[in-house]
């Protein structure tokens, strides 16, 4: 079993940026598949990006894709999601999710509470 804690998210203007975290404990770091959802009030929670157990393999949401940055540090047993040209769209809790397979666009076996992230207009 792992545990998630997420943290970095705020409020910025839409074409900012913010580096989310996501700190892993309770098991071996490397030996976990990481990703990121979000969800926005009254919608259903949706994949943004995903990274392999080795970090050799990145997945993103079409709606993302050159503006966010999904990479792992093993050292500090962290995941980031590095967000920049943030749109209102954007808006939403940013879950982190781990599995000792893959996480897909159905998610992850382990789940963080979440982060807030709002980009105003």
């Amino acid at each position: 079993q792992v545990q998630l804690v997420e943290s970095g998210g705020g409020l910025v203007q839409a074409g900012g940026s913010l580096r989310l975290s996501c700190a892993a404990s309770g098991r071996t770091f490397r030996l976990y598949a990481m990703g990121w959802f979000r969800q926005a009030p009254g919608t259903e929670r949706e994949f943004v990006a995903a990274i392999s157990k080795g970090g050799g393999t990145k997945d993103y949401a079409d709606s993302v894709k050159g503006r966010f940055t999904i990479s792992r540090d093993t050292a500090k047993n962290t995941m980031y999601l590095q967000m920049n040209g943030l749109k209102p769209d954007d808006t939403a809790v940013y879950y982190c999710a781990a599995d000792p397979n893959v996480v897909d666009q159905r998610g992850g076996d382990y789940w963080g509470q979440g982060t807030q992230v709002t980009v105003s207009s």
